[in-house]
């Protein structure tokens, strides 16, 4: 299984990328990004604990740029 939580540009896009994936049927959450993994972005990301390689896809198909993943306890 992939890492959970979607690393996106901004919590703006965090946001508008919740948003969408919630019109495709999947749940997510925008949450803050773990210490280790703050020089990675804005510092938010899209948590998303199942269909997450299908839930990237969307959003990168929506425009939503995306950083990378990181696991919640920051791996």
């Amino acid at each position: 299984m992939g890492k959970p939580i979607i690393i996106v540009g901004s919590v703006t896009f965090a946001i508008k990328g919740r948003d969408i994936l919630a019109k495709h049927g999947i749940r997510s959450s925008v949450e803050r990004l773990p210490n280790s993994t703050l020089g990675c972005g804005c510092g938010y990301g899209i948590y998303v604990p199942v269909r997450t390689d299908e839930a990237e896809q969307i959003l990168r198909m929506a425009g939503i740029p995306v950083s990378g993943r990181a696991g919640r306890d920051g791996q």
